[in-house]
């Protein structure tokens, strides 16, 4: 082999080396010329959950929580009203329901019956409905002296 072709030789050596040397040096250190081109950007946020919430009040301020309700001496065939203010305290709309539960003695709903005057209406967070419910003896009543029941009301996302 002659000088010549020994000197074209070598610089084709050197010419592969250096471009194994440059794909070396570009791999492992992508990330330092990835961090040289790239930029972040960092948004706020907020949300809020979704809650609901109510609370049931004996005046219309809403600052005497309702704990129990005495309804005093039921006639047969009478009935009695209590007023109540339902305060929604959550987030969300709301629609109520309610239902009775845990009567003593046992065979009270079949003489006793709760009724409300509410009519499905959505109560907007912060709001309050006034309610009346009415508990009716029956004319029929017997065998019962004194009675004792749970009334549970529920708010339910509208």
């Amino acid at each position: 082999m002659s000088f010549q072709d020994r000197s074209s030789a070598a610089r084709k050596l050197l010419e592969i080396m250096g471009v194994a040397i440059a794909v070396t040096l570009l791999l492992n250190n992508t990330n330092s010329i990835y961090g040289l081109l790239s930029t972040t950007s960092t948004i706020g946020t907020t949300g809020v959950v979704s809650s609901a919430s109510l609370g049931i009040y004996s005046n219309s301020q809403c600052t005497t929580a309702l704990s129990s309700i005495d309804w005093g001496s039921l006639s047969p065939g009478g009935n009695k009203n209590v007023t109540i203010y339902v305060k929604n305290t959550g987030n969300v709309a709301l629609t109520l329901t309610f239902l009775t539960s845990n009567w003593t003695p046992t065979n009270a709903p079949t003489y006793l019956t709760l009724t409300w005057n509410y009519a499905g209406a959505t109560i907007n967070s912060n709001a309050v409905a006034t309610i009346i419910l009415t508990l009716r003896a029956s004319s029929g009543i017997s065998g019962i002296s004194s009675y004792q029941f749970q009334v549970t009301i529920t708010g339910t996302q509208a």
